[in-house]
């Protein structure tokens, strides 16, 4: 599936909304989401209040890009994918590289999740937030699969696999977020979501071996 490049434009409001996402992940782990305003998240990352509310509509939902840029990676790994490759293991590998703490970057990231989610579980608006982009996900996850999985597919069992696959994920960022285990290794994110999704693979058709 071909994707049209993304404009100068694009990229700076892409990089601006990461930055304060990630401005605003920082402030919610030290203070929590009710002892943070949107005032002091702009003035973390670097931008006018004006500039918070063009891309945000709360202070919950500034995280809604650092929460997505997992899903984002996933299905970008997975587009790269030849048609007829074996979609099941197409999208455990996309599913383990995309959840894998490679570098310090990523496993901030990660780590940035697990707070959040945890915050998520006292806070309706920010959980609010997590479902949306699980549901955006989902979504957008859909005409990759159909491209994958071929003109003959059953468009019913393609948006079938798509939230089954999402929800599976989800899943496994919830149970390790509860946990202390770390980024690698056993019981991390990619460990989990790869063993989340498998799971699938018995009662899903177009996952089946």
């Amino acid at each position: 599936m071909s994707t049209k490049p993304l404009s100068l434009t694009e990229r700076r409001k892409a990089a601006t909304q990461l930055d304060i996402a990630r401005a605003a992940a920082g402030l919610f782990t030290e203070r929590g989401p009710d002892r943070t305003t949107a005032e002091d998240i702009a003035e973390r990352a670097g931008v006018a209040l004006r500039t918070f509310y063009r891309y945000f509509r709360s202070k919950q939902d500034a995280v809604a890009p650092l929460l997505a840029h997992g899903a984002d990676r996933r299905r970008a790994l997975l587009a790269e994918s030849d048609p007829g490759a074996g979609l099941a293991d197409a999208l455990e590998r996309a599913v383990e590289e995309s959840l894998s703490a490679s570098d310090a970057h990523t496993a901030e990231g990660l780590r940035q999740t697990r707070a959040l989610l945890r915050a998520a579980v006292a806070d309706p608006a920010l959980r609010a937030v997590w479902y949306r982009v699980n549901q955006e996900s989902e979504e957008k996850l859909v005409p990759v699969l159909a491209r994958l999985a071929g003109p003959d597919a059953d468009p019913l069992g393609v948006r079938l696999t798509a939230a089954a696959v999402t929800g599976a994920i989800r899943v496994a960022l919830e149970a390790w977020a509860a946990t202390d285990a770390d980024v690698t290794g056993p019981g991390s994110p990619a460990e989990l979501a790869v063993r989340c999704v498998r799971e699938l693979r018995g009662g899903m058709r177009l996952l089946a071996d």
